[in-house]
């Protein structure tokens, strides 16, 4: 097996990619630490492809029967892992209000540990259209914040704070149609 073939079959690999996102987030956070137009760029791309990789993974695992414990149990860690340390970066440098950053984080936890208290039960509450908004939406509003600077005469952080309200209002939301549907579930 060559090089490429290896590294095509390594790439196609649901658990690597989950892996690759968890180590995508200290990435952002070293390179948010100094930020400058270098390091908020590669910021962005380093957040793109861990995005990117969210999609492959889970298309990879369900098209050829990868599905694993490791990914099922990691996969939504490190979406959470990748978007939270991201926000409070973004917030951290006041690039973003921070009261949007603790209402998009509290509303991941919560959901998690509703998610957990059904998941006992045996019933499952799927990712609804509401939640895959505001995760576009989440992902949409992080890419230009995270450029921040102005390229071409496009302001990227204008954008990136339209898309930030977008996610705000996706996140009440759907983080409400879950806690309605958690409720229900426990009249059942």
């Amino acid at each position: 097996m060559t090089l490429i073939q290896k590294t095509g079959a390594l790439l196609k690999n649901p658990n690597f990619l989950t892996s690759f996102r968890i180590f995508s987030a200290p990435v952002i956070v070293i390179l948010l630490i100094f930020p400058n137009r270098f390091t908020t760029f590669t910021a962005a791309i380093s957040f793109s492809l861990a995005a990117i990789s969210d999609y492959f993974d889970g298309y990879f695992a369900r098209r050829w029967g990868l599905v694993s414990n490791f990914g099922k149990v990691m996969d939504p860690v490190a979406d959470k892992l990748i978007v939270s340390s991201s926000f409070i970066m973004l917030a951290s440098l006041g690039w973003i209000p921070a009261w949007i950053v603790c209402i998009i984080i509290g509303r991941e936890l919560a959901i998690t540990g509703l998610r957990s208290v059904i998941a006992e039960t045996g019933e499952d509450i799927s990712a609804s259209w509401l939640g895959k908004y505001k995760t576009g939406f989440q992902i949409a509003a992080i890419i230009p914040l995270l450029i921040h600077f102005p390229y071409f005469g496009i302001n990227f952080h204008a954008i990136g704070m339209f898309f930030l309200w977008g996610a705000l209002v996706f996140t009440i939301w759907s983080g409400t149609d879950y806690c309605i549907k958690f409720k229900n579930q426990l009249q059942m």
